[in-house]
């Protein structure tokens, strides 16, 4: 089953981009990304936007401004996460990728509160860029960190002309916020994985440094540090967001990018071919995989569904992977 959900240039956006998919805890598909206004550009009037699904991903509702801001200001990289202890969507996001903030719902993304700042918390002075996610964060299920709220981000430091991936956490359902380890050098948007002994696997684009493959790091403790950042040759990737999620099976995990090889160190490579991947052994192989667009496509978005079956929320398009934001439901088989 395939959905376009958002397409460029309706309902009063010239373009749609980085999208994020959840279910809440009422089981409805919450689907975000940035409304971009006026063009395609990164910067500009760019809002929040949510649209809601209560059939798997059949049908969607009209779409909501979650926060937006008049003028010329971005609101965007949406990384929402679900505390499965109080039923609360929290969600993190930045404007003008410099201010970092945070809302919630407790209605299963209905509504959504105030935005509340939380820069001072977890941003170094040092760092200009910032960007949270995107994609999604994860709750740890394992060990003495059980319950955290771990959120996946990046930034830059012009003192190191370089960037990084980082972990931002909340230990008390999201009242509150700190700033977790980094890993460098090169790596940029980030996704994380829960593997079944504790350890948290980061998955990461590599903006420079890149060997036209996909970045991994571990930690064992919560996302407070990181260690064994490492080239995984098995995940060739242009320089592009991707998606990391838990599998249902114990150390099984799902990964979603476009999978055209990119050149090492190059300025990119062709975002075409949106292919979904499969480990059942923590990440270290990834076995089976699943061709979802074999056209222009881009940043992506997994889910777990009921009855077995997967989703995935990503850009896609004939001529552009700008285009549509789509809707993909397939069965794990």
């Amino acid at each position: 089953m395939k959905t376009n959900v958002f397409n460029s240039g309706r309902d009063g956006y010239h373009t749609y981009r980085i999208p994020a998919v959840l279910v809440a805890p009422d089981g409805s598909l919450l689907a975000f990304c940035e409304g971009r206004r006026n063009d395609r550009s990164d910067h500009g009037d760019i809002d929040l936007l949510v649209k809601r699904s209560g059939d798997g991903g059949n049908t969607w509702s009209a779409q909501r401004v979650v926060y937006g801001e008049p003028g010329e200001i971005t609101i965007g990289n949406p990384c929402p996460v679900v505390d499965v202890e109080t039923g609360t969507v929290r969600m993190l996001f930045c404007r003008d990728n410099v201010d970092v903030l945070v809302t919630h719902s407790s209605d299963n993304g209905l509504t959504w509160s105030n935005p509340v700042d939380i820069t001072r918390d977890v941003k170094k002075n040092a760092w200009t860029w910032y960007a949270t996610g995107p994609g999604v964060g994860i709750q740890l299920r394992n060990g003495v960190r059980k319950g955290r709220l771990l959120i996946p981000c990046d930034h830059r430091n012009p003192e190191a002309y370089d960037c990084g991936s980082h972990s931002v956490y909340s230990d008390d359902g999201g009242a509150s916020w700190r700033l977790g380890g980094s890993v460098r050098p090169g790596a940029n948007e980030c996704q994380f994985g829960e593997l079944a002994d504790g350890t948290v696997v980061m998955n990461t684009r590599l903006q420079t440094h890149s060997e036209g493959y996909r970045g991994v790091a571990f930690s064992r403790d919560g996302g407070e540090s990181w260690d064994g950042f490492t080239h995984d040759r098995n995940l060739p990737c242009p320089k592009c967001q991707a998606s990391l999620v838990e599998g249902s099976a114990e150390d099984s995990l799902l990964f979603s990018n476009p999978s055209a090889p990119a050149l090492p160190n190059a300025r990119g490579g062709e975002r075409v071919n949106m292919t979904v991947r499969l480990s059942n052994d923590g990440g270290r192989t990834w076995p089976a995989a699943k061709l979802l667009h074999a056209g222009p496509s881009a940043y992506s978005c997994i889910v777990l569904l009921s009855g077995g079956e997967v989703g995935c929320l990503y850009e896609a398009g004939l001529e552009s992977p700008y285009e549509h934001i789509v809707f993909e439901r397939f069965r794990m088989e």
